[in-house]
């Protein structure tokens, strides 16, 4: 075995003629491995978020859309067919479908929600994102077969609505004058509940194309927009349609990144905050090191001086107290890794628990994403938070191993 470590080790398991040294050594691996699990299950917890942001949202939303421009807001796109066939030639659109979208209020007896509805084909959308997987696979069928109205969780909840509830569906007319006239009224049939547990339950609702384009008296043909999958949703911002050059009608194109890019935005820039802080907190915690190491320096001066007089050079000294920070630093650093991947795997877990503990949700559905708070174990997170434990340890060792190496073995024998 590596002498200089075997020594080292020797002196962590032994007992110190100092107390002290041994407390403060104590304090130093717990601020290490309280900093280490902290950073581990922030990391995780922002790794979960991408996750479900992946699974939940981009599986959903679409990855781009296709809209007519008309000054003062969104138009009629008129010749949908063509336009889907241009689009499905594009070599980055995996797959298209058509949608008509409006804003309408949904009404349950005496209750009343605002939802975005969104007439699509049921066998294009699920080319197209992943919608499908949300909705019970029977209730999808029926919507399928029969039609019928599709509503997010949160606002079948909100409206005490269950599948083969009657609804209605009001649709604001405006008048020439700008004023509103009475609405127009639409009993439907709930067919489906879409469940996302998160921000899009309170705001989506689903029709059969064709029942949109009716609503809206639209002629065959006529859509909102298109709707595309790519093969390559991080690309979107460098995607040009030169095919639509010529299309008779001025169109545009709008991605997901203009909708929910902020999520990711605001996930990289926590998790990067979150490692700097916490590698601080580490930094804190192994440069207890110092003063311990200078401690057991003090401690074991008479053992230096018998090393130099038995032949050992600067470098054997050095390695010593190098090996001592490490190990110190490695301790607190490993007991961390195990409290923090212990956390993580039940994190949310955890947090159900203390939710119903208190009796408050802290992630509201009705604002964030999704409603519980996930966590996902990267190896490599973990990798990176023990080099830099490493790093911080030997950088913290660097000068009480030097200060060993410059003891002076007969004025330490001597007792001067």
């Amino acid at each position: 075995m590596n002498t200089p470590f075997f020594i080292s080790w020797r002196y962590q398991r032994g007992q110190q003629k100092n107390r002290l040294v041994s407390l403060i050594s104590l304090f130093s691996s717990i601020g290490i491995a309280l900093g280490v699990a902290v950073l581990i299950i922030g990391l995780s917890a922002m790794n979960g978020f991408e996750r479900e942001l992946n699974q939940r949202v981009l599986s959903v939303v679409p990855h781009g859309e296709i809209l007519a421009y008309q000054q003062g807001g969104a138009g009629v796109i008129e010749k949908g067919e063509s336009l889907e066939s241009l689009l499905a030639q594009h070599p980055d659109v995996k797959a298209t479908s058509p949608f008509v979208s409006f804003t309408a209020l949904i009404e349950n007896g005496s209750k009343l929600k605002i939802a975005q509805v969104r007439g699509i084909d049921p066998q294009k959308q699920r080319q197209t994102s992943q919608l499908s997987q949300f909705i019970p696979e029977k209730q999808w069928q029926a919507f399928e077969q029969q039609g019928g109205l599709v509503l997010g969780a949160g606002i079948a909840r909100d409206l005490a609505i269950e599948v083969g509830d009657e609804v209605t569906l009001l649709l604001p007319q405006p008048t020439e004058d700008g004023q509103l006239a009475q609405p127009l009224r639409f009993n439907l049939e709930v067919s489906g509940i879409l469940r996302l547990d998160g921000q899009l339950d309170h705001s989506y609702a689903l029709l059969p194309l064709a029942k949109a384009q009716e609503l809206l008296e639209y002629p065959e043909g006529h859509y909102s927009g298109v709707e595309l999958a790519l093969n390559s949703p991080f690309k979107v911002k460098e995607l040009s349609f030169p095919a639509l050059e010529n299309y008779p009608q001025i169109l545009y194109l709008q991605t997901w990144i203009d909708k929910f890019g902020y999520m990711y935005n605001d996930i990289q820039l926590i998790r990067t905050v979150m490692y700097i802080a916490m590698v601080l907190v580490i930094g804190v915690a192994c440069f207890n090191i110092i003063s311990t190491l200078v401690m057991a320096v003090k401690d074991k001066q008479g053992d230096i001086a018998i090393f130099r007089t038995l032949g050992a050079n600067n470098r054997f000294i050095q390695r010593i107290f190098l090996w001592y920070g490490l190990i110190s630093g490695m301790k607190g650093a490993l007991s961390g890794v195990v409290l923090g991947v212990l956390v993580a795997v039940n994190l949310t877990a955890i947090i159900k628990s203390v939710e119903q503990f208190i009796g408050i949700k802290l992630l509201s559905d009705g604002v964030y994403f999704i409603d519980f708070l996930p966590s996902e174990i990267h190896w490599l997170d973990i990798a990176w938070v023990l080099l830099a434990t490493v790093i911080l340890s030997l950088v913290a060792s660097l000068y009480p191993a030097l200060r060993a190496s410059k003891l002076e073995p007969a004025k330490v024998l001597s007792g001067h």
